[in-house]
């Protein structure tokens, strides 16, 4: 079983040309909604990858909190931990500009109520992969770090958003996941010793004995363990729309954790999907199923 403690967004995502400026205004080309989250994304994408999968989170009481949870519902994701709160639920708006990239603004609203009592809902079992992000509050995040250790279960952290106070928090994770930017400020907040990426990267894991997973984009992902360094490739592509690429990686990669893969076999079916979401705007609606994640594998063999 694999279970998400995180959070759960609507997303309000325009098309512009290009991102605007500090101060600028620029026309947008389209806008839609569609459900995220980086919580909700990564369960998504670890159900698509064919695992099973529950939710712990919590929605408002609002319009928005049904379109939020839809594709969950449709990917038969136990909806059963998710509780509802007085707050807003939480939204993400998005900006994407022509060429993919985007900027993003997360308000919380009822992300913000998910506490370290929660984690019962999660009802841990010994070899559980259980998937954390940092949307919602970092005590509850801390908990469920030290839940999952005392069940025997596997922790998988995503470090984002980037928060310097989460720090002494990526130690606890049997497996951290960063972005490029977001390694670079933790290794500065930890300061890690390394004259470049991969040393500051093997630093850490002979520091702390985890493992630390770094996502580069289009150009792979590198992952340090104490005892080995691993390269891997992402597939070739033109990307539309990056929206949501990092939380499908994550939630392929504990699927192929919870599935028993080797590491770097898990990483690359992670980053192949990562590659494939890049294809579709949105979040959740560009999670690939897993017979496209085999077929595009199959091909760049």
């Amino acid at each position: 079983m694999i279970i998400v403690v995180g959070s759960i967004n609507l997303d309000l995502i325009a098309n512009v040309d290009r991102l605007p400026a500090p101060g600028e205004t620029v026309r947008g080309s389209n806008f839609t909604t569609a459900p995220g989250g980086k919580g909700a994304n990564q369960a998504l994408a670890a159900a698509r990858a064919g695992a099973n999968v529950r939710m712990v989170g919590a929605v408002g009481k609002d319009s928005f909190a049904a379109e939020a949870t839809a594709l969950l519902r449709d990917g038969k994701v136990d909806l059963s931990g998710v509780g509802e709160s007085f707050a807003s639920t939480g939204t993400a708006l998005i900006l994407v500009g022509a060429d993919g990239e985007n900027v993003i603004a997360v308000v919380p609203g009822a992300n913000d109520s998910v506490l370290p009592a929660d984690i019962a809902k999660a009802l841990l079992k010994k070899n559980d992969v259980v998937l954390l992000q940092h949307e919602i509050p970092l005590q509850t995040v801390e908990a469920a770090l030290d839940a999952t250790r005392a069940a025997g279960a596997i922790s998988v952290l995503n470090t984002a958003p980037f928060r310097a106070e989460a720090s002494d928090l990526l130690a606890k994770a049997d497996y951290a996941v960063a972005n490029e930017t977001e390694f670079d400020l933790y290794g500065e907040a930890l300061s890690l010793a390394g004259r470049d990426r991969p040393a500051r990267m093997r630093d850490y894991a002979g520091k702390t004995g985890r493992t630390i997973v770094v996502t580069l984009g289009g150009d792979g992902v590198l992952a340090a363990t104490p005892d080995n360094f691993l390269t891997v490739p992402a597939l070739k592509i033109t990307p539309v729309d990056t929206v949501g690429a990092g939380d499908t990686f994550c939630g392929y990669f504990g699927a192929g954790l919870s599935s028993g893969l080797p590491l770097e076999q898990a990483l690359v079916r992670a980053a192949a999907a990562g590659s494939l979401a890049c294809l579709k705007p949105g979040a959740q609606p560009a999670i690939p199923l897993a017979k496209d994640v085999d077929a595009a594998l199959t091909g760049a063999r």
